[in-house]
């Protein structure tokens, strides 16, 4: 079966490794980030509805899972906002009815969460990932182009009531861009509205990857820490590039089968895949090369250095995994 809707496993930052469902079209998002690394929107929108059938879903979901895998989360999110898939209640449902072994992770801008039909489709996710960057209504719009009804005190106030009904990990994930978020005033704002969130995890994060616009900078280790201290410190942190998986899981998965799936989803660097899966760089070289032998990925000189990508696949129909 060709799945169009799972992608992966790739290996997460933060998750470990995840296995993606992707509910929407590409670039179907209620944001048009200044960061994102999957380049600009195509289709803005904070209208619900149902993109694919829910049964072709889960028909895919059904036929990855069926060897029962090795993975650390099941991860609703993809190449946009996952949340304005009416599809993701019945699958939430289903992951927690027929795989409740598998920890189920929803990666959300967040900007739905004034909706309380959406809220109550999501409560049986364990981990919930929104994303809060400011308070602020004219730095929102610069760093998130949002759909133009959105308003970031009506955003802050649909996570704040969320929270109130949600007994699952809530994790709040704070995009550092310097010089836009980082004033005394900005940072001042986010310590009062995570206040109000009651988060189980803040987590700092920052460019990694080319963003969709040439301006956004990446924090240094020292502004991050600049600005975990005025959050609050305890239940900060800042994510990392090392997240080494475990001998174990790379052997359940495959070495070449996580670099794969890790370039299919982001691109990355030769020190990239070292920090993230915990192989040596001749490893990763090695593997690299034969990929690119083969055809199946292609390199580009960036600022950072050089960037593997997976080519486009024309049996993948332009779908970025």
């Amino acid at each position: 079966m060709i799945h169009k809707h799972i992608f992966g496993p790739v290996l997460s930052r933060r998750l470990g490794l995840s296995l993606g469902i992707d509910l929407i079209p590409f670039k179907t998002c209620s944001y048009d980030c200044a960061y994102c690394e999957c380049g600009h929107t195509t289709e803005r929108t904070i209208h619900r509805r149902d993109f694919f059938p829910a049964d072709e879903v889960i028909a895919e979901l059904r036929d990855v899972l069926s060897s029962r895998p090795h993975l650390d989360t099941i991860t609703l999110a993809g190449s946009g906002e996952p949340t304005l898939a009416k599809t993701i209640g019945p699958v939430i449902a289903l992951v927690k009815r027929e795989y409740p072994e598998y920890p189920l992770t929803v990666l959300t801008n967040g900007s739905l969460l004034a909706d309380s039909e959406l809220r109550r489709e999501i409560l049986p996710a364990d981990r919930v990932i929104p994303t809060l960057t400011t308070t602020s209504q004219q730095t929102f719009e610069r760093i998130h182009r949002p759909d133009p009804s959105l308003r970031i005190d009506s955003i802050i106030r649909g996570m704040e009531e969320f929270r109130a009904i949600y007994r699952g990990e809530l994790w709040l994930e704070v995009f550092v861009i310097p010089g836009l978020n980082t004033t005394d005033e900005e940072l001042a704002g986010l310590r009062a509205a995570i206040a109000r969130i009651r988060p189980n995890r803040v987590q700092l994060n920052t460019l990694d990857r080319p963003a969709a616009e040439g301006w956004v900078q990446k924090a240094s280790d020292d502004e991050l820490a600049r600005v975990a201290d005025i959050l609050g410190g305890t239940g900060v942190e800042i994510v990392g590039r090392r997240n080494l998986l475990s001998r174990t899981t790379r052997a359940m998965a495959g070495d070449v089968d996580l670099v794969r799936a890790t370039l299919s989803r982001r691109p990355s660097t030769v020190e990239d895949l070292v920090e993230t899966t915990g192989m040596s760089g001749g490893e990763v070289a090695k593997i690299l090369g034969e990929l690119e032998d083969r055809g199946e990925i292609e390199s580009q000189r960036m600022a950072r250095g050089v960037f593997y990508r997976i080519c486009q696949q024309p049996v993948q129909e332009g779908k970025r995994l």
